[in-house]
């Protein structure tokens, strides 16, 4: 049996303990990435995004509309820079549109 502290830990401190320990973050961050897409993109962007995928630092996006890839390519930076100011860190350092 383990252990126990005496210490008393906050909650926020014992899931960040825990999330570290079995290396959970990179599977947080790509649920939350998607999360942000929907949030900041809105709801007509998001009717025409069919996929989205986190590999690493760079964001793959499938979108449905050829119309909808060309126009949001001339802002990659700024909706890069968007959804890591949604997540409150840098998770992504580039954007492909497919």
């Amino acid at each position: 049996m383990a252990k126990r502290d005496a210490d008393p830990k906050s909650l926020r401190d014992v899931l960040g303990s825990f999330v570290e320990k079995n290396k959970l973050q990179t599977g947080i961050d790509k649920v939350n990435v998607a999360d942000a897409w929907r949030d900041i993109m809105g709801p007509a962007i998001n009717k025409y995004t069919t996929q989205i995928k986190l590999d690493k630092d760079k964001l793959f996006v499938q979108l449905s509309s050829s119309v909808l890839r060309e126009e949001l390519g001339y802002g990659k930076e700024k909706i890069v820079r968007n959804l890591n100011e949604e997540l409150g860190k840098e998770v992504i350092k580039t954007i492909v549109l497919r």
